[in-house]
């Protein structure tokens, strides 16, 4: 997983969601046990992973999804996430007169992602000259270096400090685990527990209780529940339900389950989610 930067923080409380607590590293280790798991971590650059997982020198790894399509290697998706979101976008200074993406043709662009830039601008129908710049890609217009730049935007708030504005979105990505074309039974293991946090994270245990005659209602306002578990009470008349909710949604539920008789709501968090 990735040494330092923005995925490895929520990665390594992947881990331990997983169950994988990682023993305590010293700082500039660059590889740790994990406590209980037959399960060892190499710390390296983000950019590098998918050439470590396609080489066989690690069963997976975690890195941006950007990455492993610059990279361009054999690897294969094997999850995404759900977290390290962000977009690549192509921008110009606020004052340029490009207005679209296909506007940029012919043009000068600077970017640390060379292939997939090109990739994304050729879908589009552009050809432009790319400059390969690393570091602060961001300056790159204002010295003359280039036109536009493609980077990764998360909060757009690099863009406006330097002086720049977005022509929309090419690419969105996220962190995800990859494996080797062929990954082994490891990895799909590894997988599969990831998965459960992943889709627990996203859900909410909901529960509440509620007049029987109101029952057909509130089943129709819970989405994805598929079928709620209805347990009787001993208030004649009264049925408590549980379901299974996004956690998106929690905002717009509790106002119409409110509103349909429900009361005693209660929400709660989802340790792990096996479908």
């Amino acid at each position: 997983m990735p040494v330092k930067g923005r995925l490895r923080e929520p990665s390594v409380d992947l881990l331990e969601h997983a169950g994988f607590a990682p023993d305590a590293p010293d700082e500039r280790a660059l590889a740790f046990a994990c406590a209980g798991a037959p399960l060892e971590v190499l710390l390296v650059r983000a950019a590098d992973i998918p050439e470590y997982v396609q080489d066989g020198a690690v069963d997976c790894g975690i890195t941006g999804a950007d990455l492993v399509r610059e990279r361009g290697g054999n690897v294969r998706e094997l999850l995404r996430l759900d977290y390290g979101h962000c977009t690549l976008e192509p921008a110009v200074l606020i004052e340029s007169e490009v207005a679209t993406v296909e506007e940029l043709d012919g043009l000068r662009v600077a970017t640390s992602y060379p292939r997939l830039t090109h990739e994304l601008l050729r879908d589009r129908g552009v050809a432009a000259e790319l400059v390969d710049v690393t570091g602060s890609v961001e300056v790159a217009p204002r010295l003359g270096l280039a036109d536009a730049i493609v980077d990764l935007v998360s909060s757009g708030n690099t863009l406006r400090t330097n002086g720049l504005r977005s022509l929309g979105p090419l690419f969105s990505s996220e962190a995800v685990l990859i494996g080797p074309e062929e990954p082994g039974s490891g990895a799909l293991q590894l997988a599969s527990v990831f998965r459960s946090v992943v889709d627990a994270r996203a859900s909410r245990y909901l529960m509440m209780n509620a007049p029987e005659s109101a029952l057909e209602q509130i089943c129709e306002i819970v989405p994805g529940s598929g079928s709620p578990s209805v347990i009787p009470l001993s208030e004649p008349g009264m049925v408590a339900i549980h379901a299974l909710v996004p956690a998106r949604e929690v905002w717009r539920l509790l106002p119409r389950l409110e509103a349909a008789g429900a009361s005693s709501i209660l929400l709660v968090p989802v340790e792990r989610l096996i479908t």
